[in-house]
C-alpha cells in the first residue's frame, strides 16, 4: 500500500509541476529527483503520464521553441539548450526548421532593438554587434546578413 501512495505522491507532484508550464521528460524526472522521489517511481509515473498525454516533448519543444523565438534568441542556442532539456537532436531540429525559418529577419531585429536602425560606424561596431548576435546563438553567417559587409567600415 505504501508503493501505491508513494506512486500517487509523485504522480501529484509531477502533475503540480506540468501545470505551471510544459516540462521535457528529463527535466521532469530532474525535479521530481530534486523533491526527494525514488528514480523507479519517477520513470513510472512520467510513462502514465506520457502515455496519458499530459507529457509530451513534442509539445515541449513547441512551446519551448516559440518562447524562445518571442526573446530573440538565436537557433544555436535553442538547440543547445533544448539538448540540455533532455530532447533528441531530431525532434529539436524539426521544430527549429519548421517553427521558424526567418532567422536573418529575427537577428536583424534583435540588432535594431538593441542598436537602433543606424549601420554599424567601424570594425569594431560591427564586431560588437556580431559578439551580441552569437550570444543568442546565432551563427556567424546569419550574424554577417544581418549586420550587413564591413567592408568598407575603418
Amino acid at each position: 500500500m505504501a508503493n501505491l501512495e508513494n506512486s500517487e505522491t509523485v504522480r501529484n507532484a509531477a502533475v503540480r509541476l506540468l501545470a505551471r508550464r510544459e516540462h521535457s521528460r528529463r527535466e521532469l524526472a530532474q525535479k521530481l529527483a530534486q523533491r526527494g522521489h525514488p528514480r523507479d517511481l519517477i520513470e513510472d509515473v512520467i510513462d502514465g503520464l506520457a502515455d496519458a498525454g499530459m507529457q509530451s516533448d513534442e509539445r515541449f519543444v513547441e512551446t519551448f521553441v516559440r518562447s524562445a523565438v518571442a526573446r530573440g534568441q538565436g537557433p544555436l542556442k535553442l538547440r543547445a539548450r533544448l539538448r540540455e532539456c533532455g530532447i533528441e537532436d531530431a525532434l529539436a531540429s524539426a521544430a527549429i526548421d519548421r517553427d521558424f525559418d526567418d532567422w536573418r529577419g529575427l537577428a536583424s531585429s534583435a540588432v535594431a532593438k538593441r542598436f537602433g536602425p543606424a549601420p554599424p560606424v567601424d570594425r569594431a561596431d560591427w564586431a560588437k554587434r556580431a559578439r551580441f548576435l552569437a550570444s543568442r546563438g546565432f551563427s556567424s553567417d546569419i550574424a554577417a546578413r544581418a549586420i550587413g559587409d564591413f567592408e568598407g567600415l575603418s
